[in-house]
């Protein structure tokens, strides 16, 4: 598959939001409010779509908003997409999109996480256009932590330049902050230290692969179907490999996994060189932990398994281009992932 990375986005070009899954409730327009006002700070336009109520577990219909969607996708004008946060159900959007249109268009950024898995995913897989697993636009007031990098400062790498990204060491164990309170907040509570753990045994590891991955939860049911096939990615003789990352939003240890095993059954991890797996506060089972549930699914593969990698539910948030060549780097003193838009 020949990979489309997106212009690099600039200063005074436009960025459209949108809510493929869940909308934004009317107590919470006053953070979104300022999520708006913080993009615009950084000199870019920005587009609200119509499908943004919060009052259900959707934004609106299915059609509107796959037709939102796909119109901000093809748009020229508009460089980027992203939604407010993820949701519940965004699987409904996947059969009424348009891929071989938006196989066809210039490719536009997609950024998001969690239930935005759904979609980003499929969208690289059958497009061949990079995706960006990073913050939602609600994440992005806060400061970025030391090491990491923002989504607009991803999508704003040209097109065949490299960034590396590093744990800063520190994330955060208590929930969410209070929107509705607070709605200016700016600042992640980041009070544990802690960085990535090879579950697979010891030793160092450096791996380079193409990056795809998302929310476990999310993509376990597309495993399986034309969605999610992987091997699309790997090249003439599956030259490049593949790093895969996944992480657990809510779902216990048990659920993690049979999901994974399903994952596995169904091909996604087929040739995975390494796999990441994002800090968690889902939690553990009776007789079985997360890390455990990811040893029990994933531990014959016989690659590299690395825990605790900020790329899931848990603030900070380490930004993964799905499509991307990246090297992983790990030992005791050094954690690292550098990627190449190529």
């Amino acid at each position: 598959m020949k990979l489309r990375f997106p212009r690099p986005l600039q200063p005074g070009e436009r960025i459209g939001v949108t809510s493929p899954s869940s909308g934004v409730p009317d107590r919470l327009l006053g953070r979104l409010n300022v999520a708006l006002d913080v993009v615009r700070a950084r000199g870019y336009e920005v587009t609200v779509g119509t499908c943004m109520d919060g009052s259900g577990h959707v934004s609106a219909s299915a059609a509107d908003r796959a037709d939102e969607l796909m119109r901000m996708l093809i748009d020229p004008t508009i460089r980027a997409v992203v939604p407010p946060w993820g949701g519940e159900t965004a699987i409904d959007l996947v059969p009424l999109l348009d891929w071989e249109r938006l196989k066809a268009a210039e490719p536009t950024w997609m950024v998001g996480y969690s239930d935005v898995a759904t979609l980003t995913v499929p969208l690289t897989l059958l497009t061949g256009t990079a995706t960006i697993h990073g913050n939602n636009l609600m994440d992005t007031p806060y400061r970025v932590a030391e090491g990491l990098l923002s989504w607009l400062d991803v999508a704003a790498v040209p097109q065949g330049g490299s960034f590396t990204q590093r744990p800063p060491g520190r994330h955060r164990t208590t929930g969410w902050d209070d929107y509705a309170s607070h709605p200016e907040v700016r600042e992640y509570n980041l009070d544990a230290q802690g960085t990535w753990t090879r579950l697979d045994g010891k030793g160092e590891v450096r791996v380079t692969g193409r990056l795809i991955g998302g929310c476990i939860e999310s993509l376990c049911n597309l495993a399986g179907t034309a969605f999610l096939d992987t091997s699309v990615l790997t090249g003439e003789d599956a030259a490049d490999g593949l790093i895969v990352y996944v992480e657990a939003a809510r779902a216990d240890a048990f659920t993690v996994c049979r999901h994974l095993h399903g994952m596995r059954l169904a091909g996604f991890f087929d040739h995975a060189r390494a796999v990441l797996i994002g800090r968690t506060r889902a939690p553990d089972s009776v007789s079985l932990s997360q890390h455990e549930a990811v040893l029990d699914a994933l531990g014959s593969l016989g690659v590299p398994l690395l825990a605790d990698v900020e790329c899931g539910h848990v603030p900070p948030h380490l930004s993964l281009v799905n499509g991307a060549l990246a090297e992983v780097v790990y030992s005791p003193m050094r954690q690292e992932v550098t990627q190449i838009l190529r």
